[in-house]
């Protein structure tokens, strides 16, 4: 949709407006034309020889991949279960991360005990967990969707606190000093101050999410699109890989983009406030 600009503002203010529009269709039709130029290239390197289709793939070997997942009626079915554990799993990692941050920032004494744990809980490799992960919760989805959790849980708590922890000390003492008791000071100043952190913790979130599930169903699925890489890297069926691959490049995309239009609704809301 083509942006008005404002029929009272001045002739500068104007001209101005109209160099951020020039500026913003350029980097948008700059982003096109390095995806198409890139595809572009592919297809051309692969059909003269210069990379090995086998082993690289090229854009109409995926494309004939996904028509004939398509045909079979299995796209669908994969994309359905990759896509809902992984929902399932940033939902639930941002919830539990920002009551856990919530409390956190509420008890700095709890803070102070548990920082360690969350240092060591932040570094482990969550891959390591895999085996325990399908002894409790079994061979199928609920492991996965742990799995997701625990990638994205300690990143979403560690990311609110910290930006909890840095709103400015002078707004809150202002509330103290107009009786304003601990909730009314979270509500009213920290939480509406920590929106741009939480939002950013979010689209850090989606991929950590993205990660837990496939590494997930590189362990235990029977299905969706990690079980397709792992099932068409064992029987040398790259086309299988690569169009699972793009797959999930499309579906980390929607689902940033998603975010990130949340966020700037949420800006537009504090703004018209």
């Amino acid at each position: 949709m083509k942006k008005r600009l404002p029929h009272n503002c001045s002739k500068e203010h104007a001209e101005y407006l109209q160099a951020i529009l020039r500026r913003e269709r350029f980097i948008s039709i700059t982003r096109y034309l390095i995806l198409i130029a890139f595809i572009a290239l592919w297809e051309v390197f692969a059909r003269t020889g210069i990379i090995d289709p086998f082993i690289g793939s090229s854009p109409t070997r995926i494309w004939e991949t996904l028509v004939r997942l398509y045909t079979n009626g299995e796209l669908f079915e994969h994309i359905w279960i990759t896509l809902y554990e992984t929902v399932v799993g940033f939902l639930l990692g941002t919830l539990l991360g920002t009551l856990v941050a919530i409390l956190l920032w509420w008890s700095n004494t709890l803070s102070r005990i548990l920082d360690p744990y969350l240092v060591v809980l932040n570094a482990l490799p969550k891959i390591a967990l895999g085996p325990i992960l399908i002894v409790w919760f079994g061979a199928g989805v609920k492991s996965i969707i742990v799995m997701a959790l625990l990638i994205s849980l300690v990143v979403t708590i560690m990311s609110v606190l910290v930006g909890f922890n840095e709103i400015t000390g002078e707004k809150q003492l202002l509330m103290r000093t107009l009786g304003a008791n601990k909730l009314q000071i979270f509500t009213m100043v920290v939480l509406p101050a920590s929106v741009p952190t939480i939002m950013s913790a979010l689209k850090i979130s989606v991929g950590m999410s993205w990660v837990g599930v496939i590494v997930g169903e590189y362990l235990v699925s029977k299905a969706g699109l990690g079980y397709l890489i792992v099932y068409g890297g064992q029987v040398f069926k790259l086309d299988l890989v690569m169009t699972s691959i793009v797959v999930l490049c499309v579906l980390a995309a929607l689902m940033y983009y998603g975010v990130a239009y949340l966020e700037k609704k949420l800006v537009l809301w504090r703004t018209h406030e």
